[in-house]
């Protein structure tokens, strides 16, 4: 059995989003995705999520892609590799910020994961700062 992981905030669930699970879900057998915590959002790009970390979760499980969906550690962040013990690492077009790290962890803790890149599905309207800015500027939420 192919261990597929995925990792990310997923705020604001998009099909842009449904389609970088579905993609990562053709990858293996089995789909585990690990949803950022709101601290480690914020830490990392300035701002809280708009949604928090359970609300997100939800959502990613009511989309009935992945078999498993986790909340990330707050402490050693990459702990939950050794725990899943992916076969296959999926990253969106836009995570770029910590290959490296992940690459280094992976060697650390003996996990021979495979890392692909996915590409992206409509970026220029499924990008959820676009989607967000849409929605509270849309004519009904005024």
């Amino acid at each position: 059995m192919t261990r597929v992981m995925v990792m990310g905030t997923f705020d604001l669930f998009h099909k842009g989003h449904e389609y970088f699970l579905r993609e990562a879900r053709r990858r293996g057998d089995y789909l585990v995705v690990l949803i950022a915590r709101d601290a480690t959002v914020a830490k990392l790009k300035g701002k809280k999520p708009r949604r928090n970390e359970k609300q997100r979760q939800y959502d990613v499980k009511k989309s009935g892609i992945p078999d498993k969906v986790v909340l990330g550690k707050l402490g050693d962040k990459y702990s939950v590799l050794e725990k899943e013990k992916p076969d296959v690492i999926c990253l969106g077009y836009d995570q770029t910020f910590f290959t490296d790290k992940l690459k280094d962890e992976l060697k650390k803790r003996g996990i021979k994961a495979k890392i692909i890149r996915l590409k992206s599905f409509k970026p220029e309207i499924y990008k959820t700062s676009k989607i967000a800015k849409n929605y509270l500027y849309s004519p009904e939420r005024k």
